[in-house]
Formats: C-alpha cells, sequence, structure tokens
C-alpha cells in the first residue's frame, strides 16, 4: 500500500462515518510515519487499512466499524475499485500501550480533503513503536515479519518496543511476556 492510498482510506472512512476524525491502527498507520519508498516491501503488503472510529463508547465504535466495513471492506464494490479495502475496528481489536493516544501521528492533508477541498479530515496513525507492540501482541507470522522488517531496517527502536511493552494492560501480560522473549532474540 502507498501512503496516498492510505490517504484515501482516511478521507473514505471519515465520509462514511461523517466524523472528522479517524485512528489507523493496522498495520498500514506505519505510513503515517514513512512514506512507502522508505520502507521495506514486507512493512506495506497488507492492501486493508483497519480503522478504528472516534466515539464515545465502544459499542458506538463498533457500530461506526461496522458500518465503514459494510461499505469498503473486503469484497466490496469499494475494493474492488480501488484495489485495497478499509476494515472497520473496535478496541478490542489491538493491543496497546499506556499512553499510545498521547503520541498519535497526524495525517492530514489535501488528499484527505472531500472532493471540494472542505472539510479536510483527519487521520490519527499509530507511532512506530506502539504499532510494533500491537503486532507482536498479535503475534501472527505477519506480524512478527512486519516487526522484524522495520527492525533489521533501523526504523523502529527495538528498545523503546520493549520498553513499551511492560506498559501493556496486565489482562495481556502473556502475550507481552511472549513477545519480548520474541523481541530477545530477533
Amino acid at each position: 500500500m502507498r501512503r496516498d492510498q492510505l490517504e484515501h482510506a482516511i478521507r473514505t472512512a471519515c465520509q462514511i462515518i461523517g466524523h472528522p476524525e479517524v485512528i489507523v491502527v493496522g498495520s498500514q498507520s506505519i505510513l503515517g510515519s514513512f512514506d512507502e519508498t522508505q520502507l521495506p516491501p514486507d512493512a506495506t503488503m497488507s492492501i486493508e487499512v483497519d480503522i478504528l472510529p472516534i466515539a464515545d463508547d465502544n459499542d458506538e465504535t463498533a457500530r461506526l466499524a461496522d458500518v465503514i466495513e459494510g461499505i469498503a471492506g473486503e469484497f466490496s464494490p469499494f475494493e474492488e475499485l480501488h484495489g485495497f479495502s478499509i476494515d472497520g475496528v473496535d478496541l478490542s481489536t489491538s493491543v496497546l500501550p499506556d499512553g499510545w493516544r498521547d503520541r498519535l501521528v497526524k495525517v492530514r492533508n489535501a488528499n484527505t480533503a472531500a472532493p471540494g477541498g472542505e472539510p479536510v479530515f483527519t487521520g490519527w496513525c499509530l507511532d512506530k513503536e506502539d504499532l510494533c507492540v500491537a503486532k507482536l501482541c498479535a503475534f501472527r507470522e505477519k506480524d512478527q515479519n512486519f516487526v522484524a522488517a522495520l527492525i533489521r531496517a533501523g526504523m523502529v527502536d527495538r528498545k523503546l518496543i520493549a520498553e513499551r511493552l511492560g506498559t501493556v494492560p496486565v489482562k495481556d501480560r502473556a502475550a507481552t511476556e511472549r513477545a519480548a522473549a520474541w523481541l530477545e532474540v530477533l
């Protein structure tokens, strides 16, 4: 996926739910910190963007996520036309470290604007190390490959990832311990 496609996804998701801002939580949030020309291939392989709507409670977030998914999700006419899909997610999708909201990376430019130029929508992408924490807690093979590629390319701070794993909520302790062990031997 390219940065302009991420921006398109942000604009589309905001237009679908009628909100000025959304949060990008999946692997493509790395495009908030780097463009695709800087990233290793394993970091841009996904053709889906995970969008977390911003709402007052998780029930409303889940409802809005379903609306996004229904219009622009996998196998939708949107995906057929643009070559990527938008997956609506809720707060239970990602395991994130303490303070992640304070480190979000803002994506807002002419490409996130409505066709008439206004309003200009905003996407908030996960900080690159917070994203790696989420990927390592999920711990699928593709997540491990994603984080390993970023570490090998020197694009994320391994020590900072390890520190932030220690701030994940206690209920996810088993996932963080597995992730920390993997990180040590990488």
